[in-house]
């Protein structure tokens, strides 16, 4: 799946130069950021759509939309898909694969800084 969003990617981003009245990737692009997140929105309101009514099929054709429209905002945004998966990884390491991240969680600072930070502090004092 990765390499599928990869070459979604880098066809989103040569999409930026093709011509909208061709493209409707270009016609997207030009279209706006406030654009391109209500059709991303949209796309999600028909997967939820789709998955309350258990058509799975259609859930599916409607996942790919919504990937479709992700991509794009992203490449609007200047988000390469590389760092989503960086921190799809820091993620993992925290707190395990099928874990969101809660929206109040501090940062975790890793232990060796706070060690260093509290011995430069000792020294100041003396």
């Amino acid at each position: 799946m990765v390499d599928s969003l990869d070459r979604l990617y880098a066809a989103v981003l040569a999409a930026k130069r093709a011509d909208p009245h061709t493209s409707r990737t270009a016609r997207l692009l030009h279209s706006g950021r406030a654009k391109m997140a209500k059709k991303l929105a949209e796309e999600a309101i028909e997967v939820i759509i789709d998955a309350m009514h258990g058509g799975r099929e259609a859930v599916i054709r409607e996942s790919a939309d919504l990937l479709y429209h992700l991509v794009v905002l992203w490449g609007a945004a200047g988000v390469n898909p590389k760092d989503v998966w960086k921190e799809m990884d820091r993620r993992e390491r925290l707190l395990g694969i099928a874990e969101k991240l809660p929206k109040a969680a501090p940062e975790p600072e890793p232990r060796r800084q706070i060690v260093a930070l509290e011995s430069r502090r000792l020294h100041k004092r003396r």
